[in-house]
């Protein structure tokens, strides 16, 4: 997968994700639904559990960048 298919993909925070923090997403890609290492956008996000995301960024083979979708 590159790059550009997977930017732009909404998922779930399973992890909370923040500064200082690895966190988790699940992503609905490839006709299924894969767990990935997460990062904020913005590098000062707190994203909490339960949160939905948009992919920003990709960084193979399993880490992205997210932001809060709907203000947080």
């Amino acid at each position: 997968m590159d790059d550009t298919s997977m930017v732009g993909l909404m998922g779930r925070v399973t992890g909370t994700v923040g500064p200082g923090l690895v966190g988790e997403v699940i992503v609905r890609v490839r006709g299924g639904a894969e767990h990935f290492l997460a990062y904020a956008a913005t590098g000062t996000e707190r994203i909490e559990r339960g949160t939905m995301v948009t992919v920003v960024e990709y960084l193979p083979p399993r880490t992205v960048y997210v932001s809060a979708m709907y203000g947080g």
